[in-house]
C-alpha cells in the first residue's frame, strides 16, 4: 500500500471572524459586536447632559451678554434636551436587555454614586427649557415641561440624597479612609440643583401659600444638600491630606467639589432675588442680603478648591491623564461657578464679578469643548461602552 492510497486528513480552513459592519466604517469598532454598545451602559453617562446643559444656563444668565451668544445657548439646550431623551431610552433598554447588569449599579461602592447624575440632568434640562427653550416652543409649553422635569428630578435627587449614603452605611464593602472622592457628592447635590431651579419657577407659582411654601422647601433643599456635602468635602480633604492623591483616573472626580459650593451661591442668590413676593418682608430682605454675605465667603473658597484641584490636575497629566467619562467633572461643577458668580454680579453690581464670570465661562467652554470631543471620539469607536475596569 503506498501512502498515496492511505486515508488523508481532511483540513478544514476557517476563515477569520468577519467584523460587524459598522466596524468597517471605524465605528464601534472597539466592541466585539454592536449590541454590547448597551450591555455596560452606566448611570454616569447622565453627566455629559449635565455638562452640556450648563453651558447653555451659564450663559442665559451671563453679565456680560454678546452678539450670537443666546442663540449659542440656545442650540446648546436643544442638544442637551436631545441628549436626554436619547439616554434616557437607552437605559430603559438597558434595563430591559441586561436587568442583571443594570441592577448591579447600586451595589457597586463607586457606581451607585453616579445615580445622582439622572436627576441633574432633568434639572439642568428642565431649567434651559424656561430660561432658553421658550423662545423656541413658546412659555406655556416651556413651563409645562419645566414644572415636569423639577418634579421628577427632584423626587428623585431627594430619594437618592438619602438612598445611596444608606446604601454605603449598611451594605458597600471595602469602604474605608482612602475610599472618599469626588462622586461621593453626587447624591447629594441633587437638592441644590432643585434649590436654584426651583427659585426660577417661584414667579410662575400662585400667589399665597403654593408660592411660599415651594420658596420654604428649596430652603430646605438647600441645607439639607449644604450640610451633607459640607460634610464630604471635609472628609475629601482628609483623604488627600492622609493618603495622597490616589489613581490618575479619580483625579477629575476632584472638580465635582465645586459642584455644590457654585450650586449653592446660585440658589442663595436666585432664592433671595424672589423671596420677596413670596414670604413676609423683613424675611424677604434677610434672604435677599443672604445670598450675598453667605456667596462671597463661598466664593473664596471655591477659588482655593479650583486651584488646588487645577494643580493636582496639572501635576497628574504631565505623567499621564487616561480619559473616562469622569472628565466631565470638569464641566459642570465649573457651569455652577459662573452661575453663583453671575448671581453676586447681579445683587452686588461689582465689575469684578462680572469679569470673572466671563473668565470662568471661557473655561468652561473651553473645558466643554474638549470633554465632548473625547466623548464623541470614544464613543463612535466603542471604547466608551466597554466594561469599566
Amino acid at each position: 500500500m503506498t501512502t498515496s492510497t492511505l486515508p488523508q486528513p481532511v483540513v478544514t480552513h476557517h476563515a477569520a471572524p468577519e467584523p460587524h459592519r459598522l466596524a468597517r466604517y471605524g465605528l464601534l469598532r472597539d466592541l466585539e459586536h454592536p449590541r454590547d454598545v448597551l450591555a455596560n451602559l452606566t448611570p454616569n453617562w447622565y453627566a455629559s447632559i449635565m455638562g452640556t446643559g450648563i453651558v447653555a444656563t451659564a450663559a442665559a444668565s451671563l453679565p456680560l451678554q454678546f452678539p450670537g451668544l443666546r442663540a449659542v445657548a440656545t442650540a446648546g439646550w436643544a442638544l442637551a434636551a436631545l441628549m436626554l431623551v436619547a439616554l434616557t431610552a437607552a437605559t430603559v433598554a438597558h434595563w430591559t436587555r441586561h436587568p442583571r447588569t443594570a441592577r448591579g449599579h447600586h451595589a457597586d461602592p463607586i457606581m451607585a454614586h453616579f445615580y445622582g447624575a439622572p436627576p441633574m440632568a432633568m434639572l439642568t434640562v428642565g431649567a434651559g427649557t424656561l430660561l432658553l427653550g421658550r423662545d423656541v416652543i413658546g412659555l406655556h409649553a416651556a413651563l409645562g415641561i419645566d414644572w415636569v422635569l423639577w418634579t421628577a428630578g427632584t423626587l428623585a435627587g431627594l430619594f437618592t440624597a438619602a438612598s445611596v449614603p444608606y446604601l454605603q452605611f449598611t451594605r458597600h464593602e471595602g469602604v474605608d479612609g482612602r475610599s472618599a472622592f469626588g462622586g461621593w457628592l453626587m447624591p447629594v447635590v441633587p437638592p441644590m440643583v432643585s434649590a436654584s431651579t426651583g427659585a426660577l419657577l417661584v414667579p410662575h407659582t400662585p400667589a399665597g401659600q403654593l408660592r411660599e411654601t415651594l420658596v420654604l422647601a428649596c430652603y430646605a433643599m438647600f441645607g439639607l444638600s449644604l450640610l451633607a456635602s459640607l460634610i464630604i468635602i471635609t472628609l475629601i480633604w482628609h483623604r488627600l491630606a492622609q493618603h495622597k492623591v490616589g489613581p490618575a483616573r479619580m483625579v477629575p472626580t476632584l472638580w465635582i467639589v465645586l459642584g455644590p459650593l457654585g450650586q449653592s451661591i446660585t440658589a442663595a442668590n436666585l432664592l433671595g432675588g424672589v423671596a420677596a413676593p413670596a414670604v413676609p418682608a423683613p424675611y424677604a430682605h434677610a434672604m435677599q442680603a443672604f445670598g450675598v454675605l453667605y456667596g462671597v465667603p463661598v466664593w473664596g473658597f471655591a477659588l482655593l478648591w479650583a486651584a488646588l484641584a487645577a494643580a493636582i490636575t496639572l501635576r497628574t497629566a504631565r505623567d499621564h491623564l487616561p480619559f473616562s467619562l469622569t472628565w466631565w467633572s470638569f464641566t459642570f461643577p465649573v457651569g455652577t461657578v459662573v452661575t453663583g458668580t453671575s448671581g453676586l454680579a447681579l445683587h452686588t453690581g461689582s465689575a469684578v464679578f462680572r469679569a470673572a464670570a466671563v473668565v470662568f465661562y471661557a473655561g468652561l467652554l473651553a473645558a466643554w469643548a474638549a470633554v465632548a470631543l473625547r466623548t464623541a471620539r470614544g464613543s463612535l469607536r466603542g471604547t466608551l461602552f466597554k466594561p469599566v475596569g
